[in-house]
């Protein structure tokens, strides 16, 4: 494996804990959690003054988000996360009576629910097309292209699966629509896939409290150009008739700018830490750990044929209840007996822990684990 110089100095995280589910809610540097502090402080020594320089900065962080994610930034605009981006790209898409709404089994449940919303309200139906985990792009593109006709209101589609840690093929996609508005859910793409919204989709949404380390309400929603006259945010207020799409985002009321704010400064840091040289020594640091927790469970890793840079899956002989609640209680479980914070997901009726690499993990994170995680099962 590459050498790998861990920082962990970078952030605030308790080290008597074992993080290893950065892609859940990431983590955020000291430097940037420092800058916040310095932002709100500012606000409380003067709101009229702080809400009167509040338009100008965002614009400023906004470009920087924008210019990161190499994107037009006249068609980028700030939201709280990827889950409300797929929500406002269905409130701007037509829905027919009689249409469907196209995703995948791979869906993350707030964007499936969001689509069923939406199919509800518009007497349209919800059509899930099964993908297998070991599906190569031909097998994806083949099994989608199949369900989409002129009934189809929209496709959306996983950049990088939450469930699964899986990388869909964007491009060949948005090409087998031909012209069916395609929203991509591309929650855990920035920092793990360079130009993630360069494929064409009609809008692209994506968070930064992710890979990028930004405080936590920060995402960023990609709008093609025939769809931003009529792209709104969610909440109405002052900037309804605001005719650029960004400005239309930003001003949101009394709502805490301070994270759009500081969210550069976190990129910083990853620039500081050689963000391009350090995503493959972390791959392969999540290669090996993952191994590592597979023998000591005597499982297999499971064949994902496109997987996540710094996220893999480990199959767990789970043989409790399975169901949320069982899930949920299990992961408190080995948070407070093993000191060990991991994520589990549920596919095709097998149970994972989708382990994820930072710069602040090291090898003897997922050692420990596959010393302690067997005792608990």
């Amino acid at each position: 494996m590459t050498e790998l110089s861990p920082r962990p100095d970078l952030w605030s995280l308790d080290p008597t804990v074992l993080h290893l589910n950065h892609g859940s809610y990431g983590a955020v540097p000291r430097r940037t959690q420092e800058l916040q502090a310095l932002l709100r402080a500012e606000t409380e020594a003067n709101p009229m003054l702080w809400f009167r320089s509040v338009a100008d900065r965002l614009a400023a962080s906004r470009r920087e988000l924008a210019d990161y994610l190499h994107t037009d930034p006249s068609g980028f605009a700030l939201i709280p996360n990827a889950s409300a981006g797929v929500t406002v790209a269905l409130a701007t898409i037509q829905i027919p009576a009689g249409s469907r709404i196209v995703l995948t089994n791979h869906t993350y449940g707030a964007v499936r629910y969001a689509a069923e919303r939406f199919a509800r309200a518009n007497q349209a139906d919800v059509v899930v097309v099964d993908v297998p985990l070991e599906a190569d792009d031909d097998t994806v593109v083949a099994l989608i292209k199949a369900e989409l006709d002129e009934r189809t209101a929209a496709l959306i589609v996983d950049q990088i699966s939450s469930a699964t840690a899986m990388v869909f093929p964007i491009r060949r996609l948005v090409e087998a629509c031909d012209g069916i508005p395609v929203i991509v859910d591309g929650a855990h793409a920035p920092g793990l896939i360079d130009e993630p919204a360069a494929d064409g989709a009609d809008f692209w949404t994506g968070n930064f409290h992710k890979w990028p380390s930004s405080l936590r309400p920060t995402a960023g929603l990609v709008v093609a150009d025939k769809w931003r006259s009529g792209t709104l945010p969610l909440i109405v207020s002052w900037s309804e008739y605001d005719e650029r799409l960004p400005e239309r985002f930003d001003m949101q009321g009394t709502y805490d700018y301070t994270p759009w704010m500081a969210a550069p400064e976190s990129l910083k840091v990853l620039a500081e830490l050689d963000w391009p040289v350090r995503r493959p020594q972390l791959s392969a640091l999540i290669d090996e750990g993952a191994r590592l927790l597979a023998k000591a469970l005597g499982t297999e890793l499971p064949d994902v044929a496109h997987p996540a840079a710094t996220m893999r899956l480990v199959e767990v002989p789970f043989t409790g209840e399975r169901s949320p609640d069982a899930g949920e209680a299990f992961k408190v479980r080995v948070s407070r007996e093993l000191k060990a914070e991991i994520t589990l997901t549920g596919f095709d009726e097998r149970v994972f822990v989708r382990l994820s690499a930072h710069a602040y993990n090291s090898l003897r994170d997922y050692e420990l684990l596959a010393e302690r995680l067997p005792t608990v099962l």
